[in-house]
């Protein structure tokens, strides 16, 4: 099942925008991996992807998508409900051609126990989607086309991917969600039902619809922050 964000959460992530910008505000690094070793590399554990082929070159993380795979996310060490988590993924012209369009690289949060929240960037299409899975479907929260601030293939795409529960105010334990693309707000929501996804694992992933088989990405400098006072 696939539902669109409704209108009165549209309003409500309105309202939310400058509480959204002053978390954005305080966010304090505890974790940094530059992936310049392999064992910094090693430190990013497998998440989920029936085949997902990993190796190291030049200082980043290499990801190949196997038969019969759609997707493959590759975890943090850092585990926790309220993070943003920043990467720099590129997709690589080892792909094929045909595969390139409908390709994506992003970032997990809150992953785990079949849900998650996603920011995917394709980098051919120029599209952004930020997404809340769970074991009962695909929920779309945003959706942004034409993003000038999307690189293309074998390019650079500093992604980052912010969510954390409003403590006080009439928002209170909604979910506050932020994505970037380099220092573009590319996309933002409000998800009044967060508390429903349960996982605290943060993730790298790359994929495509159906089937990523033959998809190369890479992976670098990664940093996940938290609210300060957390």
């Amino acid at each position: 099942m696939t539902r669109r964000i409704t209108a009165a959460l549209l309003a409500l992530l309105a309202a939310g925008a400058l509480a959204a910008s002053a978390f954005a505000a305080g966010l304090v690094p505890v974790y940094r991996n530059s992936m310049d070793t392999a064992a910094q590399r090693g430190q990013i554990l497998e998440l989920s992807g029936r085949s997902c082929k990993r190796s190291g070159a030049n200082g980043t993380l290499h990801v190949e998508i196997g038969k019969q795979t759609p997707a493959c996310a590759f975890r943090t060490p850092v585990v926790g409900r309220d993070l943003q988590i920043g990467a720099t993924e590129r997709l690589l012209s080892g792909t094929p051609k045909e595969l390139r369009r409908k390709a994506y690289v992003g970032l997990q949060l809150r992953a785990g126990g079949g849900g998650r929240y996603e920011l995917l960037v394709y980098p051919v299409q120029r599209k952004v989607q930020l997404l809340k899975v769970t074991p009962e479907g695909t929920e779309y929260l945003a959706i942004a086309k034409s993003q000038k601030a999307v690189a293309g293939v074998d390019k650079a795409n500093t992604l980052r991917l912010l969510a954390v529960n409003l403590k006080s105010g009439p928002e209170k334990g909604t979910t506050r969600l932020q994505g970037y693309v380099g220092s573009t707000l590319v996309a933002r929501a409000g998800d009044p039902a967060g508390g429903t996804l349960k996982g605290r694992y943060s993730a790298l992933v790359a994929g495509a619809p159906r089937n990523a088989r033959g998809l190369i990405a890479s992976a670098d400098d990664v940093v996940v922050r938290v609210p300060s006072p957390y």
